[in-house]
C-alpha cells in the first residue's frame, strides 16, 4: 500500500530532506544533503500520483496541468510544519510531482555564511544586487535573509514578485507586499512595472528569466530603487556576460552602460556537502562594484572582473575558488567538493596538492 501524502511529507520534515520526488513506476524518493534516497515503499501507480496532485493543487493549477502547458508550480503549506514549492507535471501521460521544502526559519546573514560587509549593500537606496547560482544552491534562502534584515532594520516598502511565494515575510519595521505569478500578476516584467506605481523602496524579482524582465529590473534600479534578483549563472563575470548576451546586438553597448552604472553587487553561490555529512554549507563568490569593475563592464572587458575580485578583499570581495579553499582549510568540506565546484578545477588540484 502506498504511503499517504501526509506520511511522506512528515518523512521529509523528519529527515530534513530538501525535496520529495513522486513519479509513476518509482518508489517515493527524498533528496537528503544533495543525494537521492528511495523510500522503502511500493512503486507508485498512476492513481497514486494523481491523488497526490489533486490533494494539494489549487483548481487553476490542475487546469494548467491538463492544458498544453502540461505543468504548473505553486506554494503549498503543510500544516504548521513546513512550506513546499511544488511542481506538478505530466510524464508519459501520467501525473508526477516534486516538492521542495522551504525552511520555516528565516536565517541571519551570519547563519548562512555571508560576511558582515554584505550589510552595507542592504542600506543602499538604489542599485541592482544579483544572487546567482545553479538550481538548488540556496539563492532563495539568501535573498530571504537579506529581505528579512531590511524588514527588521529599516522603515521601507518592500515589494516581492515571486513564482511562487516561498518565504512569508510578516510586516516588521517595513511594509512587505508579496505578489505571486498566476494569482496576483501575469509576469515578472509586468509586476516590476506595476510595483513602480506602489511607492516601493526595495524590490525582489524572483528570477530574471527573459529580456523583458531584465530590462524592467535594470530600469527600476536606474530610477532610484534597490532591486534584488536571481540568475542561474555561476560567477560574477559569467553573470554580466549572460545579461548582456540576452540583448540584441544593436543594444549591447547601451545595456553595458546601464549595467555598469547600476549593478552594485553579484553574490554567486553553490552548496557543498559538509565533510562530517551533517548537511551542506554554502560557498560564495562576492563581487562589489568599484569604478574599475564598472569600467570593465562598460568597455566589454568582463574577463578582468575576476582579477579585481581577487584583489578586492578590502571591499568585501572574494572569489568562489578562494572561498572553497577557505572551507577546505577549515575542515568543513572534502577536496573533491573543492574540485567539483571550482571555477578553475586544474588550478584547484594544484593548490590542494601543495597543501
Amino acid at each position: 500500500m502506498a504511503f499517504s501524502l501526509e506520511q511522506l511529507l512528515d518523512l521529509v520534515v523528519e529527515q530534513n530532506a530538501s525535496d520529495l520526488h513522486l513519479h509513476v513506476g518509482q518508489a517515493p524518493a527524498l533528496r537528503i544533503h544533495g543525494e537521492i534516497t528511495t523510500v522503502e515503499a511500493p512503486l507508485l501507480t498512476p492513481e497514486d500520483t494523481e491523488s497526490y496532485v489533486k490533494a494539494i493543487a489549487p483548481k487553476r493549477h490542475l487546469e494548467r496541468l491538463e492544458s498544453s502547458n502540461g505543468g504548473s508550480d505553486f506554494g503549498f503549506e503543510f500544516q504548521d510544519k513546513a512550506r513546499f514549492r511544488t511542481s506538478i507535471f505530466k510524464s508519459r501521460g501520467h501525473c508526477g510531482l516534486v516538492l521542495r521544502q522551504i525552511p520555516n526559519k528565516l536565517y541571519s546573514l551570519n547563519e548562512i555564511g555571508l560576511p558582515d560587509k554584505i550589510r552595507s549593500l542592504l542600506t543602499l537606496t538604489r542599485g541592482l544586487v544579483l544572487v546567482t547560482g545553479p538550481t538548488g544552491s540556496g539563492k532563495t534562502t539568501t535573498l530571504a535573509s537579506m529581505i528579512n534584515w531590511i524588514n527588521e532594520n529599516a522603515g521601507q516598502h518592500i515589494v516581492t514578485i515571486e513564482d511562487p511565494i516561498e518565504y512569508y515575510h510578516p510586516h516588521k519595521n517595513s511594509i512587505v507586499t508579496q505578489r505571486e505569478l498566476g494569482s496576483d500578476l501575469d509576469s515578472f516584467a509586468g509586476g516590476i512595472r506595476a510595483a513602480l506605481r506602489q511607492d516601493p523602496d526595495v524590490m525582489l524579482v524572483g528570477e530574471m528569466r527573459d529580456l523583458e524582465t531584465i530590462e524592467a529590473a535594470i530600469s527600476a534600479a536606474e530610477t532610484g530603487h534597490l532591486v534584488f534578483a536571481t540568475l542561474h549563472t555561476t560567477g560574477a563575470a559569467r553573470t554580466v556576460d549572460r545579461i548582456i548576451d540576452a540583448f540584441p546586438a544593436n543594444t549591447k553597448e547601451q545595456i553595458r552602460i546601464q549595467l555598469a552604472a547600476n549593478l552594485v553587487a553579484v553574490i554567486s553561490q553553490v552548496l557543498c556537502k559538509k565533510k562530517d555529512a551533517s548537511g551542506r554549507v554554502a560557498a560564495f563568490e562576492i563581487m562589489i562594484s568599484t569604478p574599475s569593475i564598472s569600467a570593465h563592464i562598460r568597455d566589454n572587458k568582463t574577463h578582468f572582473i575576476t582579477s579585481d575580485i581577487q584583489t578586492g578583499a578590502v571591499h568585501g570581495m572574494i572569489t568562489l575558488d578562494a572561498n572553497l579553499i577557505h572551507l577546505y582549510d577549515r575542515g568543513m568540506i572534502e577536496a573533491q567538493q573543492v574540485i567539483t565546484y571550482a571555477q578553475d578545477a586544474n588550478e584547484m588540484r594544484n593548490k590542494l596538492a601543495s597543501r
